[in-house]
């Protein structure tokens, strides 16, 4: 899971998610912090050659990134406007990174708008549903960790072994 639009999208939906439970005043500030930070953070890092170490870190920051927003769902009040916005520069910051070290600047034109996921989940939340989002946010948690912890777990077949 790496490069494409996939990652960020990921990352983008968890704030999405985080974001239905704010008040709605917040959700166009996050995502403007989301995107004017992943524009930045693109700019800066695209110019760099990437190296393997640095993809490295940048995925585990980017994984790392998605477990932590979508475990902010759990707070007992909803995100407060800190929270939101620095929620919303963390995934902008991270996606830009990712996207800079693999992938193409159109990567995160499509992830942003998994954001919107926030005006679905927001009916569920105001009906009493919101244990359904919070399921949905700890699914992404689960999801982060594994593709986090795969880079570190040696697999049969991607590397070589006594039989090569």
């Amino acid at each position: 899971m790496r490069g494409g639009a996939l990652p960020p999208a990921l990352l983008m939906a968890a704030l999405g998610l985080l974001l239905a439970f704010g008040p709605r005043a917040l959700w166009s500030r996050a995502v403007l912090a989301a995107a004017l930070t992943a524009a930045i953070a693109w700019t800066v890092l695209h110019a760099r050659a990437p190296t393997s170490a640095r993809t490295e870190v940048i995925f585990l920051g980017l994984w790392a990134s998605i477990a932590l927003t979508a475990l902010l769902v759990h707070l007992p009040r909803g995100p407060s406007r800190a929270i939101a916005l620095g929620a919303g520069a963390n995934a902008g910051l991270w996606a830009g990174a990712a996207v800079a070290a693999a992938g193409k600047p159109v990567d995160l034109a499509i992830a942003l708008p998994c954001t919107l996921i926030a005006f679905a989940a927001r009916p569920l939340i105001a009906r009493g549903l919101g244990i359904g989002v919070k399921v949905a946010a700890s699914w992404l948690i689960a999801v982060a960790i594994l593709a986090a912890l795969l880079p570190l777990t040696p697999t049969p077949g991607y590397v070589p072994d006594h039989m090569d």
